[in-house]
């Protein structure tokens, strides 16, 4: 993970190609340059938060920043139609979207489960998504560096562009008309879709998936930890598939 610190290298990352991740500023922090600054990472869909001093010196760590970090992206993100492409080579093609899932051990972790269980690509949105961060890719042991992963700045558009391309889309949803995720025959080109840690799916991204479906929950609490639930369906899909490989030690 690299650093681009202070206002005015910040400023130039956002007017040229070079990709960022997110940008952090110190809390309190105003003026024209900062209006500058918010207004060109709302643009190009960079997601930036306020943080509390202590915190933000944490990622400092005595530089001098002016109040303005910015993680420069190393990963490699592919095109929806790059993704696609490369999905349509397997028998069964399975690609993941993520809908604004936001703690990055929770990407990290399902990024993890995704490769293990063979996901031809990943799709994440640009906003209201924790980015690919050294977390992500510590706690994705790794297997951030064998997924092709996409961003898009519209969901809802790239899963109509993945149903032109002979997808169903499967969400994971809490509701009454929601099947039980065994019950769908997933032989076929899958699209998973998991939602946002609290809220889930977002109600027209719900709308546009071809099945609903749930876990049920047999005790207390009512849902589990998305990367949880997405390791569920993604072997059940596995499961179905009999797709055969290396035992779990």
């Amino acid at each position: 993970m690299q650093f681009i610190i202070g206002r005015k290298p910040v400023i130039e990352a956002l007017e040229s190609d070079i990709p960022l991740e997110q940008i952090y500023i110190s809390f309190g922090q105003q003026g024209s340059i900062i209006y500058k600054i918010k207004n060109l990472a709302k643009k190009k869909g960079i997601k930036f938060s306020e943080l509390s001093t202590k915190k933000f010196k944490e990622i400092e760590k005595g530089k001098n920043s002016q109040g303005i970090i910015a993680i420069k992206s190393s990963q490699n993100y592919y095109s929806l139609e790059e993704i696609i492409s490369s999905a349509k080579s397997s028998k069964f093609p399975l690609l993941l979207l993520l809908d604004s899932i936001q703690d990055p051990h929770n990407v990290g972790a399902i990024l993890r489960t995704a490769e293990a269980s063979g996901v031809d690509g990943v799709i994440i949105t640009t906003h209201n998504s924790a980015p690919i961060t050294e977390t992500v890719e510590k706690t994705s042991a790794g297997a951030l560096s064998h997924l092709k992963i996409c961003k898009v700045h519209n969901l809802n558009q790239a899963i109509k562009q993945i149903k032109d391309e002979g997808f169903w889309v499967v969400g994971s949803y809490l509701s009454e008309r929601t099947q039980h995720y065994t019950e769908v025959d997933y032989k076929m080109p899958v699209g998973l879709i998991v939602g946002n840690e609290e809220k889930g799916l977002h109600k027209l991204v719900a709308e546009n998936c071809d099945f609903l479906v749930s876990i049920p929950m047999l005790g207390k609490i009512q849902s589990l930890n998305v990367s949880v639930a997405t390791g569920v369906i993604l072997y059940e899909i596995v499961r179905q598939r009999n797709t055969v490989g290396k035992p779990q030690v």
